[in-house]
This record gives C-alpha cells, sequence and structure tokens, in this order.
C-alpha cells in the first residue's frame, strides 16, 4: 500500500492536483513523487528553498505537520495527507 495524498478544492482551482497515492517514509518523499509528475503543483505547495509555503498547510492522518522546511514528519504506507491552502483574515 502506499499513502494517499489528497488537495482540497480550493487549490485545484488554481493547479490541477488529483488524488494520488505514492510511496514514502516522510512527507517530502511522498510530496516529491507526487511532485515529479506535477512540477506546476510543486511550484503551488512549495517555495524556493523546498519548504511549504507560508499559505499552505499539510496535515497526516489528522495531524498537522510540524516540519514545515524538511517535511521530515513521518508516513506510513497507509497513511492519508491532505494538503490545504491555509486561510487567514478574520473580523477586523
Amino acid at each position: 500500500m502506499m499513502a494517499k495524498v489528497f488537495f482540497t478544492p480550493n487549490i485545484q482551482r488554481h493547479v490541477a492536483c488529483p488524488e494520488a497515492v505514492a510511496a514514502g517514509a516522510t512527507v517530502r518523499e511522498v510530496l516529491e513523487r507526487i511532485f515529479a509528475a506535477n512540477p506546476r503543483a510543486r511550484g503551488y505547495v512549495l517555495d524556493d528553498q523546498s519548504a511549504l509555503r507560508k499559505h499552505m498547510t499539510v496535515f497526516v492522518d489528522g495531524n498537522a505537520i510540524r516540519d514545515r522546511v524538511d517535511l521530515a514528519d513521518a508516513v506510513s504506507e497507509d497513511s492519508t495527507i491532505y494538503v490545504f491552502q491555509a486561510l487567514s483574515g478574520g473580523a477586523s
């Protein structure tokens, strides 16, 4: 089995990111396998230093990742990864 990766609809309005599966022991390994086939998605999710962009967030099995730079959070072969576009703002 491989980790399942879902990109939320608000991301898909900007770049096509279909549901995917990929092997890997860390968030970085899984995402890099997906981005190898979809470099446009990589540029939307990761910055020029390959860190998670400020406006993005990733959850593995319901928990927000801790390592936004190296993406070294562990992933199991049956993990579910959700990539979200984080929202900011609020009442003024």
